[in-house]
């Protein structure tokens, strides 16, 4: 099974990704089930309209779209309030990012978020590679306060903070790697080759409408990795996360 971890949905600045586009592309591509967040507008603002779209998707899709919720932390107990709402309609994991929200990972703000997708059983996604506010380290050391909850390491810190990935994953074991933009001979051969990482650290995700799905894809099944490790990094290990 072929589960892509992370896309959004709707209308950004520069792109935009429609459902059907989505379901179109997974059939194209064999992706079985995919991973779907608001646009950009509803991660940093209008989080209810993202949420209800995303959960709208994921209920008419026959099981095939999972979705995040989403909610802006400066809400503070009404962004709590939204994750139950989207909890309820279906939503099964929590999506962040610090940059188009406007806070620091460590500052405090998203901790009431966190302690809901604890509660919850939720894994947390977390965009990084973006400076000052969203890095691969001090997201390692956030994932540390929550040692039960799995977080996933949005873009990896890619591209110029590719280097602070691994350090970070092997600084915190509940930290997960996702495998959009990166080259599988430096930068997902470094953690499969880790002893305190490896593969099933690895989840597959395009990242779509930001990339070429069909290449992000391709770039995972050429890596020269046995195939139990691949079906772990294309769905096992991100299932496995969802409960």
């Amino acid at each position: 099974m072929i589960v892509d971890a992370h896309v959004r949905l709707g209308r950004g600045r520069e792109v935009s990704l429609s459902v059907e586009q989505l379901l179109s592309t997974m059939d194209d591509l064999g992706i079985d089930k995919a991973l779907v967040a608001p646009d950009e507008r509803s991660i940093a603002y209008d989080n209810r309209t993202g949420n209800e779209m995303v959960c709208r998707a994921a209920a008419a899709s026959a099981g095939r779209l999972i979705p995040y919720a989403t909610a802006n932390p400066w809400r503070g107990a009404e962004a709590v309030d939204e994750l139950a709402r989207a909890r309820d309609a279906g939503a099964r994991a929590l999506n962040v990012d610090s940059v188009l929200q406007g806070f620091d990972l460590l500052d405090g703000l998203i901790d009431p978020l966190l302690e809901f997708a604890a509660d919850n059983g939720w894994p947390v996604y977390v965009r990084t590679g973006t400076p000052p506010n969203a890095l691969p380290l001090p997201l390692a050391t956030l994932a540390r306060r929550y040692p039960e909850t799995p977080f996933v390491m949005g873009r990896s810190g890619a591209t110029d903070f590719w280097i602070d990935a691994a350090p970070a994953l092997r600084h915190t074991p509940n930290l997960f790697a996702d495998t959009c933009y990166a080259p599988w001979d430096t930068v997902l051969t470094e953690f499969e080759r880790d002893p305190q990482i490896g593969s099933s650290r690895l989840v597959f995700s395009t990242d779509a409408p930001y990339t070429v799905p069909r290449a992000e894809l391709r770039r995972v099944l050429d890596w020269p990795i046995d195939d139990s490790a691949r079906q772990n990094v294309l769905g096992g290990t991100i299932l496995r996360l969802l409960g």
